[in-house]
């Protein structure tokens, strides 16, 4: 039987952009005609609809389908990535309320269904990232270039291992034209204080932002800057060989 991948899109503090970077690879892969859900574990809170580009859509919540009450078929269709598919975070629960076996039975089913389920956890290490982290087969965890989010993701990168999981994956977003410039000192600097391995930088990009006022994906409104650096990483997570640029952002 055919099984999917999950990923975890973590890290180890807000602010570094991983809910974008989370949307912008799911687009990406549904570009390239895969089949993609992505399920927003950021209970109570819930942001991945405005970088996908479905805040004026109305989404089932994983919670919705995990007690029953609906369907995985019935997980809202993006109206552009035809094949990507989106369960929203409930809304009057904790994380720690989600019952691990149903979540786990849901995410099951989706392998099933999907070449790619991505789990988009709140920032931070409490109980909504070890809910995305526990199940997923690969995790990729969003840093900042600034010390502060460097050093947390380290911290969260050995409460990983505590986990058992060995498939994770750093992506360094935000990165701007001057530390690009000394990319190849910067960008293993933050590798070795992660202590991880890296999968892909992300520029600063002010398109990010305007997608999302605009109520669009990143994906389909650039080709360049952040979206061109997402699509990069996506094929990564193909299997496809692709260089990390070392200057040209």
């Amino acid at each position: 039987m055919y099984l999917g991948e999950l990923l975890a899109v973590l890290s180890g503090k807000g602010g570094t952009g991983k809910t974008s970077v989370c949307a912008a690879l799911a687009c990406a892969l549904a570009e390239d005609g895969k089949k993609v859900l992505c399920i927003d574990c950021d209970v109570g809170l819930r942001n991945l609809d405005i970088a996908l580009g479905l805040s004026a859509y109305e989404a089932l919540s994983f919670q919705d389908v995990c007690t029953g009450g609906y369907t995985l078929e019935e997980a809202l269709p993006h109206p552009v990535f035809g094949t990507l598919r989106f369960l929203t975070a409930p809304v009057s629960c904790t994380a720690a309320d989600v019952d691990g076996g149903s979540f786990q039975k849901l995410l099951h089913q989706a392998r099933q269904s999907f070449d790619y389920v991505f789990l988009d956890a709140p920032a931070g290490i409490e109980a909504g990232f070890s809910l995305a982290a526990r199940f997923a087969d690969r995790i990729l965890l969003v840093t900042g270039p600034d010390p502060a989010a460097v050093r947390d993701a380290a911290r969260a990168g050995q409460v990983l291992e505590t986990m058992g999981k060995t498939s994770v994956r750093l992506i360094v977003n935000r990165i701007t034209r001057k530390i690009g410039s000394r990319l190849h000192l910067t960008v293993d600097d933050i590798m070795d204080t992660a202590g991880l391995p890296l999968i892909g930088v992300v520029p600063e990009d002010p398109q990010v932002t305007l997608a999302a006022a605009q109520g669009r994906p990143l994906i389909g409104a650039s080709r360049k800057g952040a979206a061109a650096a997402c699509r990069r990483i996506a094929r990564r997570l193909q299997g496809i060989p692709q260089p990390i640029p070392r200057r040209g952002f």
